[in-house]
């Protein structure tokens, strides 16, 4: 993880000032999860969690949003300012900043949709399967939830079906017991590391 770390420091500023890097995949896949452990390897770099910019409302019609309040104040050098969507009030809350840092993640479905891809320095794909992921994410979710995600699973196979994120990632990110196993993405211009084979730790190995 701390070498994945170190390569994407090294990528040339993608979105203003800011190495914005796209962590996708289907919901349910660990995006939040890799995302975090990211961050930290990153000395904390700030994380966007798009269930902080969708709503019930608008599942995937949230570019325009994230365009004006995050992408168009990096591009100036200034942190973005978004209100994170309180997923159980059904309500945007206060404001929140986002520092345009050397480096920033922005995780969850639809981080490398076509409109996003073209500020980011990196995609990464969580590689598992989409009926995996979804038993996942129900179990995780329970019972409270089963309506949502049978209206989500729906909204979500239309999304990529449309705009596809897997076909244009930079690495693949398969999950195992031991870690992280990072591989070379369908676009094949980022290279893992041949030197990396180890693990470190038990939450990481790249």
């Amino acid at each position: 993880m701390r070498q994945l770390a170190s390569r994407l420091r090294r990528l040339p500023p993608s979105c203003g000032p800011v190495r914005l890097i796209g962590v996708d995949g289907h919901a349910g896949s660990g995006k939040s999860t890799f995302a975090a452990a990211l961050a930290r390897a990153l000395d904390d770099a700030p994380v966007l969690h798009l269930d902080d910019i969708a709503s019930h409302e608008e599942l995937f019609a949230w570019t325009g949003r994230l365009l004006t309040e995050v992408i168009e104040p990096f591009e100036r050098g200034e942190s973005g300012r978004y209100a994170p969507y309180d997923w159980r009030t059904r309500r945007f809350g206060p404001p929140r900043a986002l520092p345009a840092d050397p480096v920033v993640l922005v995780e969850g479905v639809g981080a490398g949709r076509r409109a996003l891809r073209p500020v980011l320095a990196c995609l990464l794909w969580m590689e598992m399967p989409a009926p995996q992921a979804w038993a996942r994410g129900r179990s995780r979710d329970g019972e409270e939830q089963r309506d949502f995600w049978d209206g989500w699973v729906s909204a979500e196979r239309g999304h990529f079906a449309e705009d596809p994120s897997r076909p244009y990632a930079d690495l693949l990110v398969r999950q195992s017991q031991e870690g992280y196993e990072v591989l070379r993405g369908p676009m094949g211009e980022f290279d893992p590391h041949p030197d990396v084979t180890h693990r470190e730790g038990p939450a990481a190995m790249w």
